[in-house]
Parts: C-alpha cells; structure tokens; sequence
C-alpha cells in the first residue's frame, strides 16, 4: 500500500518504508497506529511539506512473520527506493529488522517492538527506538510493586523475547529495590495459545502474595476471564503491563480488572494542551478515540519530519547522525534520542484499572517520563556492544 503525498507540483516526495503486523491478533493495535501516522503525514505536508518535499509512506503487512519482514524491507529498499525504513511491532520481528538495516546501511525507525535488545545487546549503528522499551515499563511497574506489601510474586508471560525479558527487568528492578521478595512461580505459555485453565491453576498452587502479568491481547482475555472465575485475583495485587491502553482494555469490556497496577494510555483524561490538540485532529480525522498505537504512528512520523529537517537531506549518514540527540514535541511532551543507545525518553502513563460505565478505564495515573527510567549510562555502555 503506498500512502500517497499530495502536495501538487511538488519536488519529488520522501519515501518512508513503513512494515507492521496489519493483519491477525495485532490489527487491535496496529490499524489505530496506522490512523496515527496517517494523520501526521496529512498535517506535515498540508505544511509544505519537510525540506519542501511531501512525505509518502510506502507500508507493507508482514503478518507477524520475520521472514516476510525482512523480505518487504528488501523490497522497499532494492525496488521503492524508500530513504529510509519505519515501523514493526513483535520484538522479534523488529530485532529481524534491525539486522538487515544493520548490515545494508539504512536508517530503521523502530516504532513499537519493545525488546532491549534491538537497543542494548543486538544495537546497531542504524537503528532508533520510540517507545518506551521493555525494561523501562518493568521499571515503572517495579517502583510501584516496591510500594505493596506483598512479598511472594509469581509471572506470567508470553515465552519469546519480549516476555522473558519483561520478567527479567521486572524481577531485576524489584529486588534492587525490594531485597525481600520472592518470586515463587514463573508461568510462559506461547505466544496466543494461553491454556488459560491450567496457567490460573498453576499460579492459583504457587500462593504468590501478587501476580505480574505480562500478557497481552487475545491471551490477556482469556487470562483474565479465567482468572476472574476462579478467584485468582481476590485479595491479590496484579501489576501488568500494556494492560492499561484501550487496545487491551476496551475489548474486555465488563471483564475489565479492576485495581490492577499498569501502565496506559488514558486517552480521555489527560490535561494537557498538546495531547489535546492531538485528540482533537484524530477524533475529527478518523471519527473515532485515539489508541497507544495511534500515538506511536504519530510521533514516528514526528521523529522523522524533525529528523530530516535537522539533516537537511535524505544522505543516510547525515539521517542517523540527526537522529542521535534528536529533540521534537510530541503529544506527550517533549522526547530526545539519545545517542548514548539510541533510545527516546518517551514515557508511559502507570495507573490503577477501574471500571465507569461498565467499561475498564485508568484512574489514579500519572505520566513516567522515559528518561527518568534508563539504567545510567555505564550500565548502558555494558550493556551495548562497543564497536
């Protein structure tokens, strides 16, 4: 699919290579992502443009398969001529990515995939990353974990790259701060095959003081519905990742947990005049609320429109060193890309779950500014392979 530029006689346009998971269990969050960078690619060339050239997304679903990943990133380079690539969702896809911009020299925007990897141990010269990573969401559900009572926790977590390391940082950060606790249970179903049965029963036998759930979409559905129906939750804390944006709540509908620590994106009740502004464009664009992924299309486009200007040409080498120390406005608040790893200071929001109206929503939140949960920069600097 490309997304087409329209600012009539303009010079030619600068392509984007945009790769997502457009289709499956992932279309939740990636068809409002893709609203998101849509709307941006609108506002920024119904301005001109950047560098006086419309942006033009050339976008490609790869189904949630590495393989088809890396083949459209080969496509979107050898014969789009995109300048530079965009996108991605599962970790593993995005490391699968990385690696091919890695070793064909092509700046990789790398909007979602959450690993640490694709920015610690796997990082490369090429390769930035918006959202907030896996450790750094551990951590600001670790700091408030540290807070309960609860000594004895037991994990659950999707078993591939994202939810190992999810429980790592989480168990990592926690007894840093909580030399006490106990994790007393691991539970790893695959990936959307959650047997949710006989995972509520195994937890249910290891009598945790609290739970920290890493599932997500279809899995965390049935997690919790199944977890409900047993008692799982009664008289025990839950701190869950993602489970806090509309992509995962809002399908739960009267199921929602409530009390749940989590972080989120309560799209409806932040007080702040640039997410407003940005509510506003979406809801009038697309008829509809905004999702976390709807952010996260628009800040990449953001990221890449602030990029480019302070390039000043699509050279790729000129495009990565404009992306380290990278500083934009986004409809979270202002974010910088540090050259030290390549990790943006986006944050999250970290909340309780409630339920108004029938329906899960976020209350008692508050916004975690990214930067303020990266391990200092020696620990980076071990953590990333020196060149």
């Amino acid at each position: 699919m490309i997304f087409p530029a329209s600012i009539a006689g303009a010079q030619d346009p600068i392509r984007i290579g945009e790769i997502n998971s457009y289709t499956g269990p992932l279309a939740s969050f990636t068809v409002p992502y893709r609203n998101g960078w849509q709307l941006a690619v609108e506002e920024i060339n119904a301005k001109g443009g950047v560098l006086g050239r419309p942006l033009e997304v050339v976008s490609r679903d790869d189904g949630a398969k590495p393989a088809d990943a890396v083949k459209f990133a080969e496509e979107l380079v050898r014969r789009e001529k995109v300048d530079l690539i965009a996108g991605t969702f599962l970790s593993h896809i995005g490391l699968a990515v990385a690696d091919f911009a890695a070793r064909n020299k092509v700046l990789f925007v790398a909007s979602e995939p959450l690993s640490d990897a694709i920015v610690w141990a796997k990082g490369n010269d090429y390769t930035f990353r918006l959202r907030p990573s896996t450790y750094m969401q551990a951590a600001m559900l670790a700091e408030e974990a540290a807070k309960l009572p609860a000594k004895r926790w037991a994990t659950v977590a999707p078993n591939y790259e994202y939810g190992q390391s999810a429980v790592k940082a989480f168990q990592d950060v926690l007894t840093g701060l909580r030399p006490d606790v106990e994790f007393v249970g691991q539970q790893w179903p695959a990936l959307f095959k959650l047997d949710a049965g006989a995972t509520v029963q195994a937890l249910a036998q290891a009598k945790p003081d609290a739970i920290f759930n890493v599932t997500f979409s279809i899995d965390l559905a049935k997690f919790v519905r199944e977890g409900q129906l047993r008692g799982l939750f009664a008289d025990r804390q839950v701190v869950s990742l993602l489970t806090g944006e509309p992509e995962y709540l809002d399908p739960l509908k009267g199921e929602a947990p409530e009390g749940w620590i989590v972080t989120g994106y309560p799209w409806n009740a932040i007080d702040d005049a640039a997410h407003k502004s940005f509510l506003d464009a979406y809801s009038k664009r697309f008829d509809d609320y905004p999702r976390a992924g709807s952010i996260v299309g628009y800040n990449t486009i953001l990221t890449i429109a602030a990029m480019l200007e302070k390039a000043g040409s699509t050279d790729t080498g000129a495009m990565v060193a404009a992306m380290k120390n990278l500083e934009l406005d986004t409809p979270f608040g202002p974010i910088t890309y540090r050259a030290l790893d390549h990790q943006s200071t986006m944050g999250a929001y970290v909340g309780r779950t409630a339920k108004v109206d029938g329906k899960g929503v976020m209350v008692d939140f508050r916004y975690a500014n990214g930067a303020d949960y990266l391990p200092d920069d020696a620990t980076v600097r071990k953590l990333r392979p020196a060149k």
